[in-house]
Parts: C-alpha cells; sequence; structure tokens
C-alpha cells in the first residue's frame, strides 16, 4: 500500500481549478501559465495588496509562501495532501502532537479511556468555516468518512473504528481490536474533522470553507496556487495574518531564490545545495523524524542471503553521507528513529542477530532512489560508490517517485534508497515498524519476512503502557536492524527559508505544521 503522507513524494496532480466558497468575492486569477517560470514576480504577486503588503480585509500584510509540492489528490484531506492542509493551518484533528511525541488537545479538550476498545472524546466549543458548529455528529460523520476512503488514511491502516455522538459535547470512538494509542492516532493530518457539508457523492471531500483552522481555503488554481483567508471566527484566536498566498514551486533553487529576492515570505525545504546561499538569519533548521535509509530486498536473489546484507551494512559510510552530501544538515544514521524522536537515544539496544559479511564477489545488484528530493539522487551515488569499493557490482535507477513505487513495491530492485517520516502519520512509533517491516506490512519495501521481527512487533504492539510501548519498539528495532535489510543513512534536518520579518513560524519536527494563528510578518 501506497504511503504517500510520510514521503510526500506525489504523483502528477489533476487540475482543479476555482474553488470559492459561496458569498466570497472572486479575486483575480494567477493565470497558471505564468506559473511555470516560479522566478517571476508575478506568480508571488498577493491577490489582496499585490507585493504581500496589507490587504484591505485584514490589519496587516498577507503571507506568501513556497511549497515544495503541489496538490496531488484534489486536496482531500485523506490521502498525499493531507499535509498541505495541516500545515497551512487549514484542517485540525482531535488531537495534536507535542514535541515528545504525547497526543495533546485540539479540537478535543480531554479524553479518556473506558475500556480496552472505547474512548470518550469531549470536545472544546468550535465552529467550521462554513458557520455550523462542531457537534459529536459532525465529529462523527468526519472519522466515518476517513475510515470508508480508498485507500484508508494510512493512520487507520489495520484498525476499524466507530465513532458515535455521546451527549452534547462528546464522542464515543470504538475500535475492533484494542488500541492503546488511538489519541495519537487521531492526531494524524488525515483524520482531519471537516463540516458535514464537505463530504460529497462517491468519496468526494472538499476542504474549501468547511474546516476549523485558523485560515480558509477561497481559491485553488490546479496544482500552481492557492488563496487563503483569516478564519476570523477560529476558536484559538483571530490569526495575525489576514490572509495566505501560496503557490507551489517544484524546483528547491526557484523556493530559494524566491525567499531571497522578497518574492516570498516562507519557502519550505529549501534543499541543503541552496541553503549556504541564504542568510543565515533566513535559515530555520529543524530536527525531523525523517530518516533517510538503504533498503535491500530481502527475498530477491542476493539480498536472501543475511550475509551479504551484512556485507552492504558494512559497506556504507554514514557520517560521508551527513557530511558530504547532505553538508552537515543531516545527523548519521543511527537507527530507524533519530534524534528528533526525543526519546529513542535514552531507549535505544544494540541490533541482534546479526550475520557475519562475506565477501561480495563482484555481485551485480540494482539500486533505485527518487528524485523528487534533490539529496536522495546524489546519496545514491555515494552509496553506490561505497558498495562498488567493497566489491559489489551496482547500476542505479533514478525516476520520479510514482513511476518508481510500484516496482519497489513489486521487489523489482534489489536496494532502494528512500526518504520516510517515523511518526508523521499516526505518532506511533510501532506503527511505522508494522507497516514497513512485518510480513503483513504494507508499505514493506525491504519485502522483509521474519518470525523474529514479527514477534518483537506484536509485543510492542500489545503493550499499552505508553514508556513500555517505547521500550518494546526499541527492542523490535534492534530486532529488525539485526536483519540488515534496512540501513539508515541519515536522520534528516529540514531547512525553512524565513524572511526577516516573519514570526511564529512552527518548527515541527512531524512536518505537520508549519503556519499558525500567531504567524505574522
Amino acid at each position: 500500500m501506497r504511503d504517500p503522507r510520510s514521503l510526500r513524494d506525489p504523483a502528477h496532480p489533476p487540475a482543479r481549478r476555482g474553488v470559492r466558497r459561496p458569498g466570497r468575492p472572486r479575486r483575480p486569477r494567477i493565470p497558471a501559465v505564468l506559473c511555470l517560470a516560479p522566478l517571476l514576480a508575478g506568480c508571488f504577486a498577493s491577490p489582496g495588496g499585490g507585493d504581500g503588503k496589507a490587504s484591505a480585509a485584514g490589519d496587516g500584510p498577507r503571507l506568501r509562501v513556497a511549497l515544495a509540492f503541489p496538490p496531488a489528490e484534489n486536496l482531500s484531506p485523506h490521502g498525499a495532501d493531507a499535509t498541505i492542509l495541516s500545515r497551512l493551518g487549514v484542517t485540525e484533528s482531535l488531537t495534536a502532537l507535542d514535541a515528545n511525541g504525547s497526543a495533546v488537545p485540539a479540537l478535543a479538550a480531554s479524553w479518556r479511556r473506558e475500556n480496552d476498545r472505547t474512548w470518550l472524546f469531549t470536545l472544546r466549543e468550535a465552529v467550521f468555516q462554513d458557520g455550523t458548529d462542531v457537534t459529536p455528529a459532525a465529529v462523527a460523520t468526519a472519522l466515518a468518512r476517513a475510515g470508508e476512503a480508498r485507500p484508508a488514511p494510512a493512520a487507520l491502516a489495520g484498525v476499524t473504528l466507530t465513532a458515535r455522538a455521546a451527549g452534547a459535547a462528546g464522542v464515543r470512538v470504538t475500535t475492533k481490536d484494542p488500541d492503546p494509542v488511538l489519541p495519537l492516532r487521531l492526531s494524524s493530518p488525515s483524520l482531519a474533522v471537516l463540516s458535514p457539508r464537505a463530504y460529497g457523492a462517491g468519496g468526494a471531500v472538499d476542504p474549501a470553507g468547511t474546516a476549523t483552522g485558523p485560515f480558509e481555503i477561497t481559491r485553488v488554481t490546479g496544482a500552481t496556487a492557492a488563496d487563503l483567508d483569516r478564519f476570523d471566527d477560529y476558536w484559538g484566536g483571530r490569526a495575525q495574518a489576514p490572509g495566505i498566498d501560496v503557490r507551489f514551486v517544484a524546483d528547491g533553487a526557484a523556493r530559494a531564490n524566491a525567499l531571497r529576492t522578497g518574492q516570498v515570505d516562507l519557502a519550505e525545504a529549501i534543499p541543503v545545495a541552496q541553503a549556504a546561499a541564504l542568510d543565515a538569519g533566513t535559515r530555520r533548521e529543524t530536527a525531523t523524524t525523517r530518516t533517510t535509509s538503504l533498503q535491500l530486498n530481502a527475498r530477491s536473489r542476493l539480498f536472501e542471503d543475511p550475509a551479504l546484507r551484512a556485507a552492504a551494512r558494512a559497506a556504507v559510510d554514514t557520517a560521508a553521507l551527513a557530511d558530504g552530501v547532505y553538508e552537515g544538515h543531516a545527523d548519521a544514521g543511527a537507527g530507524i528513529y533519530g534524534p528528533a524522536v526525543t526519546w529513542a537515544q535514552a531507549k535505544r539496544v544494540p541490533p541482534t542477530g546479526r550475520a557475519k559479511p562475506t565477501a561480495p564477489g563482484g555481485a551485480s545488484l540494482t539500486l533505485a532512489t527518487y528524485d523528487n528530493r534533490p539529496e536522495l539522487p546524489e546519496a545514491a551515488q555515494v552509496v553506490k560508490q561505497q558498495l562498488e569499493h567493497a566489491g559489489f557490482k551496482v547500476k542505479l535507477v533514478v525516476r520520479e517517485y510514482s513511476r518508481l513505487e510500484g516496482d519497489a513495491l513489486a521487489g523489482k530492485f534489489d536496494a532502494f534508497i528512500g526518504a520516510r517520516n517515523s511518526l508523521l502519520d499516526t505518532g506511533d512509533p510501532v506503527s511505522l515498524l508494522a507497516g514497513d517491516f512485518t510480513c503483513d506490512g504494507g508499505y514493506n519495501l525491504a519485502r522483509l519476512c521474519d518470525a523474529a521481527v514479527d514477534r518483537a512487533v506484536g509485543r510492542a504492539q500489545a503493550a499499552t503502557d505508553a514508556d513500555k510501548r517505547q521500550e518494546a519498539a526499541m527492542a523490535a528495532e534492534a530486532v529488525i536492524l539485526g536483519t540488515d535489510a534496512v540501513i539508515p543513512l541519515v536522520h534528516q534536518r529540514v531547512v525553512t527559508g524565513v524572511a526577516a520579518k516573519v514570526r511564529g513560524v512552527a518548527a515541527d519536527p512531524y512536518e505537520r505544521t508549519l503556519v499558525r494563528a500567531g504567524t505574522r510578518r
């Protein structure tokens, strides 16, 4: 099963034009053809003020934001676009994650576990952007529609839940099987709560003017632009910026140049090659829960041999990747979870059961990666050289992610390099292990099927105490790393370009939040 939210490497997006909330004045459309040249100032002009100046509807300048990934699924909150909506302050879920990875209140003010399968969430007073109240019935509808979405949101992989109104402010959520991390799961951007008016026939979902966040969508122009206005009735307080003008700019150099020349106020995901070109005061670096790993196909003719997997692991110098390819904007791979997972280092245990490396003897392999993230092809070239130095013969394949994923899942490559956000989907460390490394995992690129791994992950899934669950996750990590089917290369830090006058930008290790109510210029 594809997990696009964690990779954020979407396929070519379908066009979606002219989405507009009824009753709102129509804004001048920016022709899509102009944005084919993203360095043009016109592509970043603010509809509210022409150049980011004060909007007539607000008391300050609008924010101009350049995002790296365009909408891939018509801005549906159930798919690859969920993080776009949450990063722009459009959507919210029942809960959120704090810096330690714990669930904290969002639309739910509190919650308690009634039994091993049932939780009661108490809602705060809030309204949707269409003016209707956030009610228990509306929340139940939103969760039901998420459960019916196809493909299912990654946060619900392997989980069946039902939600029902419980009194004037309660929502009772019941899972088919015990789920001790349900509050973490419900923090996922793919489980955002929208007004009942958002849901149409055939699974269609329209977040324009139906969400709960501090900003509401007023227009989407295909895959090139979106305009957002402040939602004045936001429960968390009136946003300080009157609106956001978003442009989707895939080219990292173009995003960096737009910030440097004053065309945008925020530019996400600045490539490390461009970071040095920005003034130090405009670079914000945040350690993330994203890890770039080398996955070895445990069912391929070559890497079904644990000794050859061990030889590949011994050949890789992760420090050279962190210092060279990532120019110090990453940490050398320590495990499946990196430094941004604050509890992991203290609970990490050494890998167990590793095979002794054997000489490759000129064994040939195919190594694949994708170019949506600019550092990956370069990292793959370095890994290729390291493997060849150890005695392997390596053929490198680089494609756009959507053209690579199917072959990777089908096991057509011996090795694969990809970037994975370990806590984006659910905030639960065990969910990643189950999805990526067990026999029945839906995103098992290493095609690993190991009874010891399944047992270790199963023990972690059964742990209900948060501290014991973390310890069990790290014990399972040790077993997984002991197979040498996955080799953590680097733990990434994201570089965000922030204009000198901008304040209140979120430094989020989970990459779920960028703009919030307090962000201003």
